[in-house]
């Protein structure tokens, strides 16, 4: 099954609205305001979840209209928009083979929210759950011990950002090749590597490691 969720944050609406019909997801939920966006390209979500502050009236009008799925949370809430929206569709893969979730509109505007955004990614990633923070020119997800190959084009930058205290990588067709090293978590060692292949394989030896991949 295939889950995408769109958040309030930065979105180029005209790239997002081909890429949502191109991937044809299964399940399309917005967290709060990215309902707003998505109706704006022309795009009808099925589950509409949050508080609702940032939704527009007629935003909510065309939703109901349309049989959009409305959970509604109090204003007063420990969770932001969007934990509530990738705690609601993590029930949805429950025995999945591929448990993987697409977030969109998830980067941008607040640093709180994205450095909380960053926090859910790495909380999912714990319980066995991908996000991949997806964007016109990048795509971010969190790296727990274990393999990943990822494929991109000669050029390209990838960064390998510490989330843990130290965390130990080794990499496979980077211009800086990391070969057991430790990267730590107040310094920006791993940050702007390059590809120099369209394919690279990173392995994580430890700790944990947010993996950005900008094209």
């Amino acid at each position: 099954m295939r889950i995408a969720i769109l958040a309030n944050g930065e979105w180029d609406s005209v790239w997002g609205r081909a890429k949502l019909s191109e991937e044809k997801f299964d399940l399309l939920i917005c967290a709060d305001g990215g309902a707003n966006l998505a109706l704006a390209a022309g795009i009808v979500p099925d589950v509409l979840i949050g508080d609702l502050d940032s939704v527009a009236l007629d935003t909510i009008s065309k939703c109901e209209e349309n049989k959009v799925k409305i959970i509604k949370y109090p204003s007063e809430k420990d969770e932001t928009d969007l934990e509530l929206a990738v705690n609601y569709a993590h029930g949805f893969l429950h025995g999945q083979p591929q448990k993987e979730i697409l977030l969109y509109a998830a980067g941008g505007k607040r640093l709180d929210h994205l450095l909380g955004n960053i926090a859910i990614m790495l909380g999912s990633a714990q319980k066995g759950l991908k996000l991949i923070m997806v964007d016109k020119d990048f795509r971010a997800w969190v790296m727990l011990p274990g393999r990943e190959t990822i494929a991109g084009a000669k050029g390209q930058i990838l960064s390998i950002i510490p989330l843990s205290e130290k965390a130990e990588v080794n990499t496979q067709g980077l211009y800086y090749e990391l070969n057991n090293l430790v990267l730590w978590q107040n310094s920006t060692r791993g940050i702007s590597n390059v590809f120099e292949q369209s394919e690279i394989k990173l392995e994580v030896l430890q700790g944990c490691v947010l993996i950005m991949h900008s094209f």
